[in-house]
């Protein structure tokens, strides 16, 4: 076992702030039943924000980021965990307060292991990675309330991100009829090979202005975006549909009133995949690797990167430069 590996390392000293590889020994991981080899892990909106002296989601430097990692258990102080297994480890406090996945090797507690599905390749899975989970979560959480493809179309907002991506990818694959909102022109032609059966720009679901009740347009949405373009939503969906919101992209007031919910019977539904159970992170994850695979999950990748490569790449989706799914390559 090598004793030392390169890990991505962020560092704020008084007024120094530094992103940059450096070599670190197995003694540097924190506490952790399992140590993992990493072989893939992936680029996300809170690794953007942890490479960065504001983001306010780091709280001690030095730190290695990356919240999802897909490789091979070295060793392992768990029972359920042999070494030579092949596992996933995202959300929970990975890459937040406990060292991540932008590392050669990892050392993780087993309550947040998950054994690598059937079907899934390290690979595919970290192409998925929270992003693709929490687009998973988010369709089967609308499906848990009475959400079918006879109902009406289906909206995604924030379409070319990661889990706007994943939720166009699985929403048509099971038979929606899905409508895509970006505000790239460019990306029309790759939204549609995902599966959209139309892009709509995003002035067609927040135009500035926040009615209490709009035209019935859809059925149910994947909402990653909130802030204002959530409250315009929910005014346009129709009686007795649902919304799954899962992010805050636009930012994190929600200036809407009661008349969606009472008038119209409209459910918003909260999709949090950091604290998401076991149970249900188990099921989802098989799904995943099944019914729920996209069926064109390499149109899903935008690129894949090196450790040294990610000081210059993280930036990118903090300027909306993203598409898809960046994933890092480590072994």
């Amino acid at each position: 076992m090598s004793q030392t590996f390169k890990a991505l390392i962020v560092d704020k000293q008084d007024e120094q702030f530094s992103v940059e590889v450096q070599t670190r020994t197995l003694t540097d991981l924190p506490e952790g039943e399992v140590l993992i080899k990493v072989h893939y892990s992936s680029v996300n909106y809170k690794d953007s924000l942890a490479s960065i002296p504001t983001g306010n989601i780091v709280t001690r430097y030095p730190f290695i980021p990356g919240i999802d990692l897909a490789g091979v258990v070295v060793s392992s102080r768990d029972a359920r965990f042999q070494e030579g297994d092949e596992v996933i480890a995202t959300s929970y406090e990975i890459g937040v307060s406990h060292f991540g996945g932008y590392s050669e090797y990892a050392r993780i507690p087993a309550k947040w292991i998950v054994p690598l599905p059937d079907g899934l390749t390290l690979k595919e899975a970290m192409v998925i990675g929270t992003a693709g989970f929490t687009a998973a979560l988010s369709v089967q959480r609308l499906e848990e309330n009475s959400v079918t493809p006879e109902k009406g179309k289906v909206l995604v907002t924030g379409a070319t991100g990661g889990v706007g991506s994943f939720a166009v990818s699985i929403l048509a694959k099971r038979g929606y009829q899905v409508e895509a909102s970006t505000g790239k022109e460019s990306e029309h032609d790759y939204l549609k090979k995902l599966g959209a059966a139309a892009v709509l720009p995003r002035e067609e679901v927040y135009d500035g202005k926040i009615r209490a009740l709009g035209k019935q347009k859809w059925f149910a949405a994947v909402d990653p975006v909130g802030g204002e373009p959530l409250a315009s939503l929910l005014s346009q969906i129709q009686y007795g549909g649902s919304v799954a919101a899962s992010g805050l992209t636009a930012g994190t007031k929600l200036p809407t009133s009661v008349f969606p919910f009472i008038l119209r019977g409209v459910n918003l539904l909260g999709i949090d995949s950091v604290y998401c159970p076991m149970e249900a992170r188990l099921k989802i994850w098989n799904r995943l690797a099944s019914d729920f695979k996209p069926a064109n999950l390499e149109e899903l990748i935008q690129d894949e990167v090196t450790l040294e490569q990610l000081p210059e790449v993280l930036p990118t989706l903090l300027k909306a430069q993203a598409r898809g799914r960046t994933i890092v390559k480590l072994s």
